[in-house]
């Protein structure tokens, strides 16, 4: 039987992976990305153009059996007349138009009793200035912010000027103790899978995860409960493929919602050195609607986030690349990104060992060590 052709929209890093696994399975792919040297360029199927763009994207899918994305940021007038011409969109048109919109995300959260920080929502930056009591709180972009951009911490009125001038979220900045994800899938014929907790520890300036844990050094009980979160949401919001849910963890051990990302994600990169089935081989076996695969973790693990180094833009150059490579179970994924520019993300690390002592000791270690400069 002939394999079916998946359209990726969106070229970066994700696509890369997921086209890897994919290759394992003999599937076909194509690939839109604005970026003609995007990670997926390599590949054969890859074709530059807008995914934003509305012909584009109707174009792109028409010769596609199922179409996917690896980033939100797409045009989904489009992708719903591919549904309503009989094409597979995972995950579908509706759910990506509502998860877009931080605005909207957040009264679906609120309207389907979702635990999640307290929030108004702000069509301008005068409307914020209405909402002085509200501080100290968060102020993010309901549309477009994307890997830490798009928001804005307000403390206290002095940074009131910081506040976006477009629509958006003002959320009650929360005292929490543990930033964490539980990656959900579901596939078209409501199997549902869930993979263990991780924690995650963001740079402090630019809102991007630097480490990743896993498992999370959380109590039995609030696994349970981010558990029961992450299979309530994508089940709430029927939908199939991937769903990332990020969450706060509370001093009291309450567990509320931050954000989700429909796709692979950032969180679970770990998965595929560490867990019997990686979250890009259980997203193709979401869209396809094959058995999902066990989600159960082989051993612990970290990730570490390769980031531009502040100062550099031009070629990248890997230093401390052969030092590192020189422990026991780390595994190096860069993303063929020829340029570096401060804080571009450039390839992850994962690390895999036993002894979770010695597993932050080496993560520490790739960290001090392995730079992308120029």
């Amino acid at each position: 039987m002939q394999q079916p052709v998946i359209g990726i929209l969106g070229g970066g890093q994700l696509g890369r992976m997921l086209i890897q696994k994919g290759l394992d399975f003999g599937l076909n792919f194509r690939v839109m990305d604005p970026d003609p040297e995007a990670p997926c360029s390599v590949f054969s199927g890859f074709t530059t153009g807008s995914i934003t763009d509305y012909e584009s994207v109707l174009n792109f899918g028409k010769n596609c059996d199922v179409v996917t994305i690896e980033i939100e940021n797409v045009n989904v007038q489009a992708l719903a007349d591919l549904q309503s011409q009989g094409k597979k969109i995972y995950p579908q048109p509706e759910v990506i138009a509502l998860i877009q919109d931080k605005c909207t995300q957040k009264t679906f959260y609120r309207n389907h009793n979702i635990p999640t920080a307290e929030f108004v929502l702000t069509a301008n930056r005068d409307e914020v200035l209405q909402h002085r009591s509200f501080l100290p709180a968060v102020h993010k972009l309901g549309r477009e912010g994307y890997d830490g951009r798009g928001v804005q911490v307000l403390r206290s009125e002095s940074d009131l000027p910081k506040a976006f001038d477009s629509p958006g979220v003002l959320e009650k900045l929360i005292p929490f103790e543990k930033e964490i994800s539980v990656i959900a899938a579901r596939s078209p014929s409501g199997e549902v899978r869930t993979y263990p907790a991780v924690e995650m520890v963001f740079h402090p300036e630019k809102n991007l995860v630097e480490y990743l844990f896993s498992p999370a050094g959380i109590s039995d009980e609030i696994k349970s409960k981010a558990d029961h979160l992450a299979r309530t949401v994508i089940e709430k919001l029927n939908l199939t493929g991937l769903l990332a849910v990020e969450m706060f963890v509370g001093p009291e051990g309450e567990v509320l919602v931050n954000e989700i990302a429909p796709r692979p994600h950032n969180s679970g990169h770990h998965t595929v050195e560490s867990h019997v089935t990686s979250q890009y081989e259980q997203h193709l076996r979401a869209i396809l609607n094959w058995p999902l695969g066990d989600t159960s973790a082989i051993r612990p693990s970290a990730m570490i986030n390769l980031l531009g180094e502040a100062g550099f833009t031009g070629a990248a150059r890997y230093e401390g690349l052969e030092q590192v490579l020189k422990l026991e179970g780390v595994h190096v994924h860069l993303y063929g990104k020829q340029y570096t520019r401060p804080f571009r993300k450039m390839g992850h690390v994962t690390i895999v060992d036993d002894d979770v002592v010695r597993l932050k000791e080496k993560a520490d270690f790739v960290k001090k060590t392995l730079k992308v400069k120029t």
